[in-house]
């Protein structure tokens, strides 16, 4: 949602615009900081205005009834997972179990830097820490002992509305992030790709789960894609032929006008065939 969501009143008339359009869901990603200067691979400026993403979606959850609402992603190795259990469940409550758990591994050396969290090892200790929030989520006797993070003896409610915790989304286009897709996760999602780099993604999908089999998703997985270009009913023909699932368009604009008549022209019942 980008600059959209420092704007609480923009924030809230573009999620009940969409609502009203037909979309699916609503995401926003993170980044708790970013280099300054930017240096690659930073992917914007570090004066992008950035809103935590759990304040954010309960914000948009609050003036919508029906449309999920995701993180896309949010970077799981920087956060404490015993506090996140808390939040996630929390907002899934707060939306009426809307919401979706997209994660990723991060990597921006100094933004781990910067919140004490190495980089190195940042891949075991995201699998550590979604494992003790579903562990937080769906034990009757919560407890998890890792590396990185270990417990028992406590509870955490409200615990969220599905005894298994929210959908979770990994993002990612590793082998790494496939296996961990294929074994922890409900669906996969693509940042930027176009149709040949997202078959790419969906072959090692598939070698992954040859390999390791589904450990989470039931029946198969949910593919969600950010294309790099415009959307037109071709192209969103182009991804749904090779199993693309949902296409999470990057909105751009400059102002209220802008933003809305992006809606308006990538309206599902517009480029739905």
């Amino acid at each position: 949602m980008g600059a959209i969501a420092v704007n609480p009143s923009l924030l809230t008339e573009v999620v009940k615009a969409a609502e009203d359009l037909g979309y699916d869901s609503v995401w926003t990603g993170e980044h708790m900081c970013l280099p300054a200067p930017r240096v690659r691979p930073s992917p914007l400026e570090p004066t992008e205005p950035l809103l935590d993403p759990m304040p954010a979606l309960t914000w948009a959850g609050a003036f919508t009834s029906k449309i999920l609402l995701g993180t896309g992603v949010l970077l799981l190795p920087q956060r404490n997972p015993v506090a996140l259990a808390k939040e996630v469940a929390s907002v899934d409550v707060l939306t009426g179990g809307r919401f979706l758990l997209g994660i990723g591994v991060g990597y921006l050396e100094p933004e781990f830097r910067a919140v004490g969290v190495p980089l190195e090892h940042r891949g075991k200790r995201t699998d550590e820490y979604l494992a003790a929030m579903q562990a937080l989520w769906s034990m009757d006797a919560p407890a998890y002992h890792g590396e990185f993070v270990s417990f028992e003896g406590v509870d955490a409610y409200p615990r969220p509305t599905r005894r298994e915790g929210p959908p979770v989304v990994i993002g990612g286009h590793s082998p790494a992030a496939y296996r961990r897709t294929v074994r922890f996760a409900d669906e996969w999602f693509g940042f930027a790709t176009d149709i040949e780099q997202t078959k790419v993604s969906l072959a090692g999908l598939a070698e992954a789960q040859q390999r390791h089999g589904l450990g989470r998703a039931k029946g198969r997985l949910t593919i969600s894609v950010t294309p790099p270009m415009a959307a037109t009913p071709q192209m969103v023909d182009d991804y749904a032929a090779i199993g693309v699932d949902r296409l999470n368009l990057n909105m751009r604009g400059r102002d209220r006008d802008a933003y809305l008549s992006f809606l308006e022209q990538n309206a599902p019942a517009k480029l739905v065939r």
